[in-house]
């Protein structure tokens, strides 16, 4: 019986892998934009969604120059700003970002490489509490490469290569996942009607859930409540994007979403079309439904805009079972 039942076993585990590896389309020996299930690790620097805006060539020689981005920060301070209500700066005045995809408990950093380049680890030696700041908000983590970066209640910090001058915030809301430090270690919210309750709403979102546009219907929203779209220009058997290089830096991609992470989303993956991964050529990982893969859009400033919608006749809103919502027949 047991031998029987090991049979059993393994002939369903292989027909699971070859469901998995013809899912939209893709050939098992095509190696260049494959498909995996969702549950698969995305890269280790996050750089995908994170720094599509920042393209790697943005050194951190850029704007303020590398002395600069990798001095340390001094005494912290904290800015009231228009748009972002308070955030923590450096003792020069530059704003100090966290990444959605680092984790405070226990404190890891997963921006590493081109990353890193786009957004330079704050170091922890030298740093001290901001006036009026409890001083056991700060700490540090140690990084893959050895060195020691600081925290803010247990989120690493970073400078953004693209902030120039003291006041800058070009980094908040990038690839909707890097976000300016509020003075209590949170995600900046914004001023104005963000404060009231929009940033604070989006937050408690899944990674991939649904609104109600009052004129496209249900809308897919990121974990931010940020709209998500389709690119027709892309294919979906075999799911290939044709949104590479500067095309990233308006259109970033949506990361990876365990499918446990969603709600009111098409998740099912039936071996052809369905909810999984495309391993793009360019080493991002990029979520897709229905074999179409998604993207928010940097023009998109707050939850609810839908600045994206039918952008040079290509762009639309996705609804949840992957459909282009608002296209013209």
């Amino acid at each position: 019986m047991k031998t029987s039942w090991r049979s059993a076993s393994l002939v369903a585990s292989a027909a699971a892998v070859l469901v998995l590896t013809t899912a939209c389309g893709q050939d098992k020996a095509d190696t260049s934009t494959g498909s995996q299930n969702v549950g698969a690790a995305p890269a280790a620097n996050g750089y995908g969604s994170a720094g599509a805006a920042a393209s790697p060539s943005t050194g951190a020689n850029t704007g303020a120059g590398a002395g600069a981005q990798t001095q340390s920060a001094g005494q912290l301070a904290v800015a009231d700003t228009d748009k972002l209500g308070e955030v923590v700066t450096d003792s020069a005045g530059m704003t100090l970002y966290r990444f959605d995809k680092d984790t405070a408990e226990p404190p890891k950093s997963n921006c590493d490489g081109d990353c890193a380049t786009a957004w330079p680890p704050v170091p922890a030696s030298g740093a001290t509490a901001p006036i009026g700041i409890d001083k056991t908000l700060l700490g540090e983590v140690t990084r893959t490469d050895g060195t020691k970066q600081l925290t803010y209640e247990g989120w690493p910090l970073y400078r953004f290569a693209k902030d120039t001058k003291a006041g800058d915030t070009k980094g908040q809301g990038v690839g909707g996942t890097w976000y300016a430090t509020a003075p209590d270690g949170k995600k900046a919210a914004g001023g104005g009607e963000a404060a009231a309750g929009g940033s604070a709403e989006a937050a408690d979102l899944p990674g991939l859930s649904t609104r109600n546009d009052p004129e496209l219907g249900e809308v897919v929203v990121d974990k931010n409540g940020m709209t998500v779209y389709r690119f027709e220009k892309d294919v979906p058997w075999p799911m290939k994007s044709n949104c590479v290089g500067e095309c990233l830096e308006k259109w970033p991609v949506v990361a990876p979403v365990d499918a446990a992470d969603t709600k009111g989303i098409d998740n099912k993956n039936d071996g052809r079309r369905g909810y999984v991964v495309n391993n793009r050529p360019d080493g991002l990982k990029q979520q897709s439904i229905d074999c179409w893969p998604l993207y928010t859009f940097a023009g998109d400033k707050k939850p609810g805009d839908t600045n994206g919608q039918g952008v040079g006749g290509t762009w639309y809103a996705i609804s949840p079972e992957g459909k282009p919502l608002g296209k013209p027949k």
